[in-house]
């Protein structure tokens, strides 16, 4: 057996570790904004809300390019292409670190906002030569929950060391880091490419498949349910929930714990089936989270109710991740083979328009109805995914009979 083989084995292997470090890198650079709010505000002399609009910005040039570059970095050597990315992305954050003022802090995220989906879309098509097929789902799982890992340990940290040293260390430690991972990445990734031999605008082709239709519009659904209330948690928590101050960012963790919960077990999920299958198993699921979610309006009365159901929807808020992913990439490899760097930045693009509308939607009804209210508005968002499950699963019996004829 060749020694790449017998690495491939293993699941933890040095590449898949690279791969997985990289998504947290992209997480925390991502999330660290929200930590540090105050301190960018104070140091730029602009107020919170205008360094808070980064954030919303940040996804609305996410969503739309991240598509588009996976599409065209198909068309260029992986490794070459995926290096260049990475470069693009510590230039943004050395950016971030010596902006003299908001304008150049703007440029600076649009920049890291135009190559992070890209680079979680390209570190997907590595799945096939760093790990076995056994771990297929696994691997989407954990370069999923890098996201998730950031949030729970990167963001704390990094508010640590901005409250300690300045704002500007923050993004200075992200830049070290992400240099250390470049040379990791020139060291253990596979140089093989799988450059696509159709145009670029054919891999769009990929669109017109009813079942990736639904595919996305369940994930902006599913995403959107959670988003009404998450983008609203620590309000929830204080004002509800009635969180004391001091413990505030304790509950945080906990949250971003129960959201790696999220991750990990929804690669599990995953396993079940090829295709749209492992999605449809996911209906019952949403069903109980829709029941939860729109039980959160009782916090307001029974505050011990609402910290531990507050733990529970954060175990639940990425359990489609991976099912989603799995049926984008076996959806394109089965019709669409041209469209695969394409299909692995499809989760990205629904997660974060699904975040947009969300948050969108949360804040009209936290301005009009008041906190309470997020949950039961969330549910309906659910809904919504029941019923797209639900049209996805006459596509189960098809795709059953093309996997057992291969």
């Amino acid at each position: 057996m060749a020694k790449s083989d017998v690495a491939k084995e293993r699941f933890f292997n040095l590449p898949v570790i690279v791969l997985i470090s990289l998504s947290f890198m992209l997480g925390m650079s991502e999330f660290i904004v929200v930590g540090i709010l105050p301190d960018i505000a104070a140091g730029l002399k602009v107020s919170e809300v205008t360094v808070g609009n980064l954030v919303s910005l940040f996804a609305f040039v996410y969503a739309p390019v991240t598509p588009l570059g996976s599409a065209l970095s198909a068309r260029f050597p992986r490794f070459a292409t995926h290096l260049t990315l990475v470069g693009v992305f510590l230039i943004g954050n050395v950016l971030c670190a010596f902006a003299s003022n908001y304008g150049v802090l703007v440029v600076a995220r649009i920049l890291i906002a135009l190559v992070s989906g890209t680079l979680v879309a390209i570190a997907m098509t590595y799945a096939p030569d760093v790990t076995t097929e056994q771990y297929r789902t696994k691997f989407i799982a954990w370069v999923f929950s890098g996201f998730s890992i950031a949030s729970v340990v990167g963001v704390p940290v990094g508010t640590w060391v901005a409250n300690t040293f300045g704002w500007r260390w923050t993004f200075h430690l992200v830049n070290v880091l992400t240099v250390v991972l470049i040379v990791l990445m020139v060291m253990v990734l596979p140089r093989n490419s799988r450059i696509v031999k159709i145009g670029f605008l054919p891999q769009f082709r990929l669109f017109f498949d009813r079942r990736i239709q639904l595919g996305v519009l369940d994930v902006v659904c599913g995403a959107a349910a959670s988003y009404v209330f998450y983008t609203y948690l620590t309000p929830i928590m204080r004002d509800e929930v009635h969180v004391p101050e001091q413990y505030l960012s304790v509950g945080l963790v906990i949250f971003g714990a129960a959201c790696l919960w999220s991750n990990l077990y929804g690669g599990k999920l995953a396993d079940r089936g090829r295709g749209v299958e492992p999605l449809t198993h996911i209906r019952p699921i949403y069903c109980a989270h829709a029941v939860l979610m729109a039980s959160l309006i009782v916090a307001h009365w029974v505050p011990v109710y609402g910290a531990l159901l507050l733990v529970v929807l954060g175990m639940f808020m990425y359990l489609q991740n991976s099912a989603s992913q799995v049926l984008y990439m076996d959806v394109a490899s089965q019709s669409h083979p041209g469209s695969l760097n394409l299909a692995a930045s499809l989760n990205s693009m629904s997660f974060n328009i699904g975040i947009a509308i969300g948050s969108a939607v949360g804040g009209v009804v936290n301005g009009h109805f008041g906190l309470m209210w997020l949950g039961p508005v969330g549910a309906l968002f659910l809904v919504c995914a029941i019923a797209i499950t639900t049209m996805l699963r006459p596509f189960v019996a098809q795709e059953r009979k093309f996997y057992a004829d291969i």
